[in-house]
This record gives C-alpha cells, structure tokens and sequence, in this order.
C-alpha cells in the first residue's frame, strides 16, 4: 500500500506557474506508475499527466502539452508537476495517483492523494 499527499497549490495570475509536488510513503515508490488529474467545478475527474515506473515515459492531456511537465524522483518518493503559462481553465482540485499494475495511471488507480487547489486568476 501507497499513502500520497500533494502540496504546492495555491493561487495564480494568468500566466504564471506552480510546482506541485506529491510525496508517497513506503519504499516500494519505484514500483507504482504515478498520474496527475484533476477537477473542476462541476466536472468529472480528468487525467492531466502521467509517468512511468522509471520516469522514461510520459503523457499528458491535449490542453496542457508544452505547458506542463511531469517528472518523478525515486529517491525522494516524489512526483512532480510543474506548470508554466497557467490559464484560468486549469482552475481545479489537483490530485495525484499511484498504480502498481498498469501504465498509463487511469481514473480507477487504487491509491489517490486528498488533492490539492490551483486557482488561475485573469
């Protein structure tokens, strides 16, 4: 088992950027593909990025290619999202996800974070 919690949220004009962060408890963190998701308002959760066991694959969400990245440190147990040329649309709740099956990280991963708010104002 995996627990996940994210920091690094918080508020943002347009244009601007965040780092997210997600640090998972255990020493088997190597053995878990790890995603991004996300939601708003409203809406469903959505997946926003993904990593692969190693860090050597990734993929991202149509609406936040080029502008976000998504990297992991085994070492640290950390998954980042780093965020640049925010946009009010990225508003959501945050969240990250572990899944020692399968990658990509899907919206029915087993382990999840509580999430964390990006809010982009215009």
């Amino acid at each position: 088992q995996v627990q996940l919690a994210e920091s690094g949220g918080g508020s943002v004009q347009a244009g601007g950027s965040l780092r997210l962060s997600c640090v998972a408890s255990g020493r088997t963190f190597g053995n878990y593909a790890m995603g991004w998701f996300r939601q708003a308002p409203g809406k469903g959760r959505e997946v926003v990025a993904t990593i692969n066991w190693s860090g050597s694959a990734t993929g991202y969400a149509d609406s936040v290619k080029d502008r976000f990245t998504i990297s992991r440190d085994n070492a640290k147990n950390t998954v980042y999202l780093q965020m640049n040329s925010l946009k009010p649309e990225d508003t959501a709740v945050y969240y990250c996800a572990a899944d020692p099956r399968t990658y990509p990280v899907r919206t029915n991963s087993p382990y999840w974070g509580h999430g964390t708010q990006v809010t982009v104002s215009s």
